[in-house]
C-alpha cells in the first residue's frame, strides 16, 4: 500500500471517529440571563426524582460537593446552574421535551447565568467595563466563571458540539434592564456572537425569551415585558414565552417553583413546535 493510500485511509478513519463522536440526536440548548436563569427558587423533592437520563446538563463550574465536573455531562438532576442555584425554567424546559421527543433523542442543557446582572455582562467587548459596577457579591457569582461567564457559555457549548448539535437558546433577563429601550439591540450583539463565535446559522437557532414576572401577579419589573414583547422586531427568529400565570415568590420578582415548572414547559412547548412537534405529553 503507498504512502498516499494510507494517509487516505487514516484521514477517512479519522473523519469517521469524528462523525461517531456528534450524535446529531443529541439536542444541546443554551442558557443564560439573571437571577430567574440561575434559579432562585427552593429545589422541592418531586424536582430531584424520576429525571429522564435522556436529559443532561454539562456543569458550568467545578461542583465537588455534588461529584460534578466542569465540562462534563450528568443525568439533570437540580442544581442545574451553579452548585448551590434553585430551580430554574431549565429543569421542565428539558423534562418536558424528553417526553415529547422519540426515544433516541437526548437533550442537554448549558445553563451560565448571574443574579442580579444586566445584559451588558453578556457582552464580550464591553463586560469588563460593566464589572466595575457591580456589587461584591455579583463579583463573587462571576468569579465562579472566571470573571467571564460569556466566555464560559463558548467554551462549554464548543465542548458540547463535539457531543451533539446546538439546536437553540434559551434567555431570561430583563429585570435589571427594566424599561431600557436599547435592551432588544443589547440583546441582539449578544446573540450575534454565539451565532458567529459557534459558528452557528441564525435561522436554525431560535432564541426563546421568557417574560419577567407578570403584572397579573404583581410583578415589579413587569413593565419591561413591553420591550421583551418587541424582541422579534431586532432579533428574527426570538421567540417571546409568556410568564401569565406563572406564580411568583413574595418579592415580586422571582417565580416561586410552580411558576418556574410551569415557565420552563413553555419554553418547551415553543421549542417543540419549532421542532415540529406538538405536545402529548407532560413531565
Amino acid at each position: 500500500m503507498t504512502m498516499n493510500r494510507i494517509c487516505l485511509l487514516l484521514l477517512f478513519v479519522c473523519i469517521g471517529f469524528s462523525g461517531y463522536a456528534q450524535d446529531k440526536n443529541f439536542y444541546i440548548f443554551l442558557c443564560f440571563g439573571q437571577s430567574n436563569m440561575e434559579g432562585n427558587a427552593k429545589i422541592e423533592p418531586q424536582d430531584t426524582v424520576n429525571v429522564n437520563p435522556r436529559f443532561q446538563v454539562m456543569e458550568a463550574v467545578d461542583c465537588p460537593a455534588i461529584n460534578r465536573t466542569k465540562g462534563s455531562w450528568y443525568t439533570a438532576v437540580p442544581p442545574l446552574c451553579r452548585c448551590k442555584t434553585g430551580l430554574t425554567p431549565a429543569d421542565y424546559f428539558g423534562r418536558e421535551l424528553v417526553a415529547n421527543l422519540p426515544e433516541k433523542v437526548r437533550v442537554g442543557v448549558i445553563n451560565v447565568a448571574v443574579g442580579g446582572c444586566k445584559i451588558e455582562l453578556f457582552d464580550k467587548d464591553h463586560y469588563e467595563a460593566y464589572i466595575t459596577t457591580v456589587p461584591g457579591w455579583m463579583k463573587n457569582f462571576i468569579k465562579e466563571y472566571d470573571g467571564n461567564p460569556y466566555a464560559r457559555l463558548v467554551e462549554m457549548a464548543r465542548l458540547a458540539q463535539k457531543d451533539g448539535v446546538i439546536k437553540g437558546i434559551l434567555l431570561h433577563q430583563g429585570e435589571s434592564n427594566t424599561n431600557d429601550t436599547l435592551w432588544t439591540k443589547k440583546v441582539k450583539v449578544v446573540y450575534d456572537n454565539l451565532m458567529n463565535d459557534l459558528d452557528l446559522k441564525p435561522r436554525k437557532v431560535p432564541l426563546l425569551a421568557g417574560e419577567t414576572v407578570n403584572a397579573d401577579q404583581g410583578g415589579v419589573c413587569a413593565s419591561m415585558n413591553k420591550i421583551i414583547a418587541t424582541l422579534p422586531q431586532t432579533i428574527k427568529n426570538a421567540h417571546v414565552i409568556s410568564s401569565a400565570g406563572c406564580t411568583d415568590s413574595a418579592d415580586n420578582l422571582h417565580f416561586n417553583a410552580a411558576g418556574y415548572r410551569e415557565l420552563g414547559k413553555r419554553y418547551a412547548t415553543q421549542m417543540l413546535s419549532l421542532l415540529g412537534y406538538k405536545p402529548t405529553a407532560s413531565n
